[in-house]
């Protein structure tokens, strides 16, 4: 495992759990000892246990984690930058599950963001189309599975409010092109 995939999923797994707290406060190589039970894909090496500690003695000196100690128990949580960067993370690595069997429903995300944020906007229409969205006009694209889920964390990531970013779930009619492209028929 490389460096960079165990900081990558460091800053996953605690944008998911959120903060992490120690009753008593141990020792240091304690912490780290019990980080690893709860990061458990990590292999016990000595190589391994180098890297998972140098991730977060790197994440704290770049300002990404805080580490507390506080009425004997010591508290691990995401700072606001380290959430920008873990983000990024799950952005890159969002995925889209396909169910085996189609709802009949699209899902057709409408955005309307200012010409002012063009990066955004951009980087959004780039993702949506890396994700399998059909694009319908340049700021309407659809999809046939859930995906709400995916949506919400876009819409966060990008810093979206819900009417920059809309949901609609429905039918489309005279779908055909539709169900040509994603192989529904």
């Amino acid at each position: 495992m490389d460096k960079g995939s165990v900081a990558k999923k460091i800053l996953k797994g605690l944008s998911i759990v959120g903060q992490i707290y120690f009753v008593g406060t141990p020792p240091y190589y304690a912490v780290f000892q019990r980080l690893r039970k709860i990061f458990k894909e990590f292999n016990s090496s000595e190589e391994s246990d180098s890297r998972f500690k140098n991730a977060f003695y790197y994440f704290k000196k770049k300002g990404y984690l805080e580490i507390r100690k506080k009425n004997h128990q010591i508290y691990i949580a995401l700072t606001p930058e380290g959430r920008k960067r873990a983000g990024k993370y799950l952005i890159d690595d969002l995925e889209i599950q396909k169910p085996k069997n189609w709802d009949g429903k699209y899902r057709i995300a409408i955005f309307d963001i200012p010409n002012i944020t063009r990066i955004k906007r951009d980087a959004l229409r780039g993702k949506l189309k890396e994700l399998g969205f059909f694009r319908l006009q340049q700021s309407v694209w659809v999809y046939p599975y859930q995906c709400e889920k995916e949506i919400d964390l876009l819409r966060e990531f990008f810093g979206l409010n819900s009417k920059e970013l809309i949901l609609i779930e429905g039918c489309v009619k005279d779908d055909k092109f539709l169900q040509k492209f994603f192989k529904l028929a």
